[in-house]
């Protein structure tokens, strides 16, 4: 290693700073949503909710996210901290509240990357011919287990090579989502369409189009295709321009996603036609795999490989927000201090890491033996983690710049409304979710535990297991408890410009 690169002698070693650059934070934004896999997963069920007005409806999913994103930006300005959202709730709500933050955060990364790595694996098999692979669960399930390692690995290395990584794959994805959308295009212009085809409407933009009910449920899909964008925030002590460029990743990442998933979405829709897509709604990854081969023929290991990408480079990066807000827990004394270990040869957190990854298996490995579908389930709860922890963000936002809202009517709009708004969205689709996960129909094993869905089940004991760890946590250690909610101070507001009317 590089001199520069050393920590200096006789201090604490901390994060690389000045690692990444702006283009390598918005590339690992918008691979840790994993947007071909999100729209091989939600297209069909969303199309068959509000049939051609599917785009529309993920243009509206993304307005939440925008007032979320904003409000990210905001607060990275005035606390570029690792942790982001258990950080930032912490200063403006107290402890408590920052602490449910942090571990909502950890806990999304636990439950999605087995499954994340699985499709990568399984959709990878699939484009090199090897089917039969994918069927047997010791091989799919040791290639799962040795992905995550793998890119768990890549994580502790360092910053810069898990950038150049998330650099390729994008590429490689986003190339494949094009392909595929010109082809697709191509087919319902010329007539040649496999399906009962439909041209492209602007009026498959307008969300109502389908009624207030279908885009409720509607809504409640598409709203987390766009989560992980954050990822970029949570690099921001590893960032060059660390107080702006990390929030400007995310608000850019999002935007970008809209455009993909929106361009793709008219391209599924006026390719298979809203009936085939409603028909085989149930069956998520079929609706891509189908399509792969219908449109493109032999050459349907392109979206396959997409798909794949997607799902490796969500395995990556998704580990980062959680490692990330653990080591920024840990360094506040809100958990073990030895999560906060920084490897003084890469200057990653790599206990954290390694222990982000290693519950990850565990948990893979537990849920997948008892049934596939109880793998999904366990997706499915996923959704009242995101909605807490983003819902928790844009109130924190509103709370802690309280005495400037009204300084201009920028702050109000962009730090005070927006980031308000999208809380109030985020936290009714909560309580939408924990009513239609409440009743076991509505889950992939469509069995009944203790009377609920197993995806609320799943959800609620997390939440429990979180509190018990915190208060076990506060009875042993409290001096994290001892600090105080506050409010943006004025000197770091003026420096920022949003102490006046613009």
């Amino acid at each position: 290693m590089a001199a520069e690169d050393a920590a200096p002698v006789g201090r604490p070693v901390g994060l690389k700073a000045n690692a990444i650059g702006f283009v390598d934070a918005l590339v690992i934004g918008l691979n840790a949503t994993s947007p071909a896999y999100s729209l091989a997963a939600v297209i069909g069920p969303i199309v068959a909710l509000v049939g051609v007005y599917a785009p529309g409806v993920m243009v509206a999913s993304f307005v939440p996210m925008l007032m979320i994103a904003s409000a990210f930006y905001y607060l990275n300005k005035v606390d570029q901290d690792c942790g982001t959202t258990f950080s930032w709730v912490t200063r403006a709500m107290g402890p408590w509240a920052g602490w449910l933050g942090g571990w909502a955060i950890t806990m999304t990364g636990v439950l999605v990357v087995g499954s994340l790595a699985d499709v990568a694996v399984s959709f990878g098999l699939l484009a090199f011919g090897l089917d039969g692979w994918v069927d047997n669960t010791f091989a799919r399930q040791s290639l799962t287990v040795l992905l995550i390692l793998v890119m768990t690995a890549v994580c502790v290395i360092g910053t810069e090579l898990s950038a150049k990584v998330q650099n390729v794959l994008i590429l490689a994805q986003v190339a494949c989502l094009l392909v595929f959308v010109g082809v697709a295009l191509y087919a319902v212009y010329n007539g040649t369409s496999a399906y009962d085809s439909v041209e492209p409407a602007l009026g498959w933009l307008n969300p109502f189009g389908a009624g207030g009910a279908a885009l409720t449920g509607g809504l409640l899909l598409g709203v987390f295709i766009y989560w992980g964008w954050e990822s970029a925030v949570n690099l921001t002590e590893e960032v060059e321009d660390s107080a702006t460029a990390p929030g400007k990743a995310g608000l850019w990442s999002t935007v970008i996603l809209l455009v993909t998933y929106v361009s793709v979405g008219f391209a599924v829709v006026a390719y298979a036609g809203p009936a085939f897509l409603a028909e085989n709604a149930g069956e998520e990854e079929f609706v891509f795999a189908q399509l792969a081969t219908d449109v493109l023929g032999g050459w349907d290991w392109i979206l396959l490989l997409a798909v794949s990408t997607s799902a490796i480079a969500s395995t990556q990066t998704t580990i980062i927000p959680a490692s990330r807000t653990a080591l920024s827990m840990a360094r506040r004394r809100a958990l073990p201090a030895s999560y906060g270990h920084i490897s003084p040869r890469f200057r990653t957190p790599d206990v954290s890491t390694w222990w982000v990854a290693g519950i990850a298996i565990g948990w893979y490995l537990v849920v997948s033996r008892i049934s596939d579908n109880a793998l999904f389930d366990s997706l499915t709860a996923l959704s009242l983690l995101i909605a807490f922890y983003y819902a928790l963000t844009g109130l924190a936002c509103v709370v802690y710049y309280r005495r400037h809202l009204f300084a201009s009517v920028h702050n109000l709009l962009f730090i005070g409304l927006g980031p308000l708004i999208g809380a109030g969205l985020l936290a009714w689709l909560l309580v939408r979710s924990v009513g239609d996960m409440s009743d076991p129909a509505n889950s992939y094993s469509g069995t009944s535990w203790f009377g609920l869905g197993p995806p609320l089940v799943i959800g609620i004991g997390i939440a429990l297991a979180g509190v018990v760890i915190m208060i076990a946590w506060r009875l042993r250690s409290p001096a994290f408890w001892r600090e105080r909610p506050s409010v943006a101070d004025p000197e770091l507001v003026r420096s920022h410009g949003l102490h006046k009317e613009s």
